[in-house]
């Protein structure tokens, strides 16, 4: 029944092409307008870590003085200070845990025919790789006792491994950074989290960094950091800080495996707060968070505010093209009051012609819905051109594809739901009559 429904819905729309056209024009426009927002917003908003996220935590304590202070409306601070974070680290209190700042290397070649340039680079604890389920192209990440040596040691991306060593397996290989040689140990695979969620204070959708180091290897050589500073009292903020300065400039995460974990470990954090104000260390009463990567990621908004407005803009266009294709639907369908008279009389249900209706309605929504696609291919081609960090992030996946249609055709079956109902109330005598 089905494709005898098809074929009626066919020959109809080719009685009236331009009609049909422009219930095409109207469905493409204001799927192609929404799909390309919506694809944005569902880059910047996807989960980083599908399967882990809800495992990694992302611990918060208060160290300030009490400048500022309002009890019960201080946020915890977002970084940690260097003796804070040495603290939580040695005392193993999780499954896992990550150390980790931003820094800029200068790379210089051992070919002569490349010059040097700068890379971005992260320093953290040995835990990163295993903790991010980080993959590895070739080699391995370096160990916890590497960490406590100052290891001369590095993980670079493929991307500079392609750059340095055409493709081929760089471990053993030395490379040279500012006045220091490191050895290569292992070189990742395809790892981009989008967002940058485990460093929000360099970029939210930048590129990863190329260049990975033990973090006591980057303060032992002396590299400077890159990101916010935050310093109370007579702590000084710079590129370069002292270890035992009241800043807080380190990234520190956690891996939770259960709720009671998760339940411990927050215990844990207000006990810590409270041993360091007993030492005079800190001066606020203890104010602790413990957020997993989308809750981390929704504190911070990392999806632009421009985003969403532009998202809830062109689904309001979207419903202003239905409207529009549900008055073009209508006059198409009372048109063709005299044949759907006939067919009653023959015998046809009011069901039966509803049905065929919708058909007619769904396969404007398919044409719709190419068009649609087409537009949206435009549209997302136009966000990349934009200086926006996360403009080349702007592409169709195979599940915005398969939305595209979902969407196409289930709006002009709900477009066509007045006009299909209205069309089959016609009385059918009056219509035979008329004939």
């Amino acid at each position: 029944m089905f494709n005898y429904y098809l074929g009626l819905a066919i020959r109809s729309l080719n009685r009236n092409k331009a009609l049909t056209a422009l219930m095409v024009l109207a469905i493409a426009l204001g799927i192609g307008a929404s799909m390309t927002t919506l694809t944005v917003l569902h880059v910047l908003s996807g989960d980083p870590l599908p399967g882990k996220s809800g495992q990694l935590y992302y611990p918060q304590i208060d160290p300030r003085d009490l400048t500022g202070y309002l009890p019960g409306k201080s946020e915890a601070e977002a970084q940690v200070s260097w003796i804070d974070g040495m603290n939580l680290l040695r005392a193993k209190r999780a499954d896992r845990q990550a150390l980790m700042t931003g820094g800029t290397v200068a790379v210089q070649p051992a070919q002569s025919t490349q010059d040097p340039f700068y890379e971005g680079a992260r320093y953290t604890t040995a835990d990163f790789f295993p903790m991010f389920d980080v993959p590895f192209l070739y080699g391995r990440g370096w160990s916890a006792s590497e960490d406590d040596s100052s290891a001369r040691v590095l993980v670079i991306s493929s991307q500079l491994n392609d750059k340095l060593f055409g493709s081929k397996d760089s471990t053993g290989q030395m490379l040279q950074l500012g006045d220091t040689s490191f050895r290569i140990i292992g070189v990742l695979g395809n790892w981009h989290p989008t967002p940058h969620f485990y460093d929000l204070n360099e970029t939210d959708y930048g590129e990863n960094e190329g260049v990975y180091m033990p973090l006591s290897t980057s303060q032992d050589v002396g590299y400077d950091h890159d990101g916010s500073v935050d310093c109370w009292g007579n702590g000084g903020g710079g590129k370069r800080i002292d270890h035992s300065a009241p800043c807080t400039w380190l990234q520190f995460w956690v891996q939770l495996d259960s709720p009671a974990q998760v339940a411990a470990y927050s215990s844990f954090l207000v006990h810590y707060s409270q041993e360091q104000k007993a030492l005079g260390r800190f001066q606020r009463p203890p104010n602790v968070q413990l957020r997993n990567v989308m809750q981390w990621l929704d504190y911070n908004m990392v999806v632009p505010d421009d985003v969403r407005l532009q998202n809830w803009l062109a689904l309001g266009f979207l419903v202003v093209c239905l409207v529009n294709t549900v008055g073009l639907m209508l006059a198409k369908f009372l048109r063709r009051s005299g044949e759907l008279g006939v067919r009653r009389a023959l015998g046809a249900s009011k069901r039966a012609l509803f049905a065929q209706l919708l058909v007619e309605s769904g396969v404007v929504g398919f044409a719709g819905g190419i068009g649609g696609l087409l537009l949206a291919l435009f549209g997302l081609w136009l966000v990349r051109r934009q200086p926006a960090s996360y403009a080349a992030l702007a592409h169709l996946d195979p599940t915005m594809l398969l939305m595209t249609f979902l969407l196409a055709i289930g709006a002009s079956l709900l477009a066509g739901l007045l006009p299909a109902w209205r069309a089959c109330q016609v009385t059918p005598a009056l219509q035979l009559k008329s004939t």
